[in-house]
């Protein structure tokens, strides 16, 4: 089975020791090749600027693609606009397009006044604004939010429909779910590629407790997993295990393309990958 292709993801950081960390995870998993990376925004687009810098900052530094997250919240239609084209003129083609979570404090999402309702008017407009490659999130377990078991479906049809180009899944614990998902997607008319998200596991009770707020079903058989593991001193043998397995299975049901949730942690993500025959690049430089 050939190796897959891997994109990887990161947030901005938020303090100068955070910078070096997120330097240093890029500068680890560049040497994987990935198709692209991007950079997240924070609840509430907390972290706007953040954002902002650190995409510039990958660009300018490496040969990467970058992806830069832009969300809905709390911003007009013509600052939101203002972000993407100021990306534009950076030599950045590449936009994650979200509708993004609710600010701190709030029950749920409210547009602005003057924004835009929901990632379907962002998608359209950034068509209208500039040749990006935009790519959108997708749901293989109902979204808290969602008003039906076909919403998540209804919607990223949507947003294919409105002219993005790809989507990206939130992360799930058994590749069944994102084969149900995207066999629903395929009857729905959706031909857009679909990349599975993969959330190494670093901290179990973190990772569950992050599952339920976004609701990605948490496997029984994962839990009792994890209580045995962390007893055992064995958890982060068993996180690598059990991602590679995921991996695993995905490839073998036709998965081409795999995306990860770094959270600027190298380390588990490099050994994932490892093990599913993603090697570092050899150039000739390096062995003259």
């Amino acid at each position: 089975m050939p190796a897959p292709k891997v994109s990887f993801e990161f947030f901005p950081p938020r303090s100068v020791e955070a910078s070096f960390r997120l330097h240093d995870t890029v500068q680890a998993l560049a040497p994987l090749n990935p198709e692209f990376v991007s950079v997240t925004y924070g609840a509430g687009g907390t972290t706007r600027r953040l954002t902002h810098e650190a995409v510039s900052a990958i660009h300018h530094t490496s040969d990467l693609r970058v992806a830069a997250h832009l969300t809905c919240v709390d911003a007009t239609r013509e600052e939101t606009l203002e972000i993407a084209r100021s990306y534009a003129e950076a030599g950045v083609r590449d936009i994650v397009a979200l509708r993004g979570d609710p600010p701190k404090g709030a029950a749920r999402f409210e547009p602005h006044p003057e924004g835009f309702r929901d990632t379907c008017e962002l998608i359209s407009a950034l068509k209208q604004t500039g040749d990006f490659t935009i790519r959108v999130g997708a749901y293989p377990d109902r979204h808290p939010e969602a008003a039906s078991d076909t919403a998540d479906v209804e919607w990223l049809k949507r947003k294919i429909d409105a002219g993005a180009d790809a989507a990206i899944t939130q992360f799930f614990f058994e590749a069944e779910t994102f084969f149900r998902f995207r066999d629903a997607c395929a009857k729905a008319g959706i031909d857009a590629p679909i990349l599975p998200g993969i959330l190494p596991i670093e901290n179990w009770a973190a990772a569950r407790r992050f599952a339920l707020r976004c609701g990605a079903a948490v496997p029984a058989w994962l839990d009792e997993a994890f209580e045995t593991a962390v007893r055992d001193g064995r958890e982060e043998i068993l996180s690598i295990a059990v991602a590679t397995e995921l991996c695993s299975n995905l490839l073998e049901g036709g998965v081409d393309h795999l995306h990860f949730y770094t959270l600027n942690k190298p380390h588990l993500t490099q050994d994932i990958c490892r093990a599913l025959g993603v090697t570092p690049e050899l150039h000739l430089e390096d062995v003259a």
